[in-house]
């Protein structure tokens, strides 16, 4: 209040003393915003050669996978990973080698690779994916209560039906057959009816005792 009631002469005065006192602070405080911009910047462009560098180090990978050259692929997956740990190429390469790895009969490998990449997966989606072959793996592993952990994070619109059914899997591994055909059962409900898969879960109803399909549509 007291600074309005001064004149111009003496404002500018004061203005002129305020700014002797604090050159030091603006100074300083001008070369931090110009560095915090120039390392945004170069941050920024970091990045965008990290991203750049990456795709083209998949791009090998998936022609290494084409090619049978399965060692080959590994090393690369291996050095996405390293070295592009925040990329979504590293997330997929480490995706691919917990494929192999099932293939080879792995699951522990597989479970390993699985869990870094759930761990490092930004993508909503993505990271409901990996929860589900994760999932899929720690039950064929023998770890059906993990695997209904994991189920148990997904969304309920996310892969709705192939969750239901793995629970039923799990559910089955743990003598609760009540509930796994429920689990059963809710995922004919959310099933495509085109989708070659109903078969089996239609089976693995029967096999608990379950009604036909076509008798629980009409019911």
């Amino acid at each position: 209040m007291a600074f309005e009631l001064l004149d111009e002469h003496e404002q500018g005065e004061v203005v002129r003393k305020w700014l002797r006192q604090n050159t030091m602070s603006i100074a300083t405080g001008i070369v931090l915003a110009l560095l915090l911009i120039f390392g945004w910047q170069q941050w920024k462009q970091r990045q965008g050669r990290q991203v750049v560098e990456a795709a083209l180090q998949y791009q090998a990978l998936t022609k290494a996978v084409d090619e049978k050259r399965i060692e080959d692929a590994d090393a690369i997956a291996a050095a996405l990973r390293k070295d592009y740990t925040g990329t979504a190429y590293a997330v997929m390469a480490a995706l691919g080698q917990a494929e192999r790895a099932v293939t080879k009969g792995d699951l522990k490998a597989a479970t390993a690779d699985l869990e870094w990449a759930l761990s490092k997966a930004s993508v909503p989606a993505l990271k409901q994916l990996i929860s589900l072959r994760l999932a899929q793996a720690r039950l064929a592993d023998g770890d059906a209560n993990g695997a209904i952990g994991l189920l148990d994070g997904i969304g309920k619109e996310d892969y709705a039906g192939q969750v239901a059914e793995l629970r039923g899997d799990a559910l089955v591994k743990l003598d609760r057959a009540e509930e796994a055909r429920a689990a059963y059962q809710d995922a004919l409900t959310k099933l495509d009816p085109q989708t070659p898969n109903r078969m089996f879960v239609q089976m693995k109803l029967d096999d608990l005792g379950g009604a036909p399909a076509a008798q629980q549509q009409g019911s």
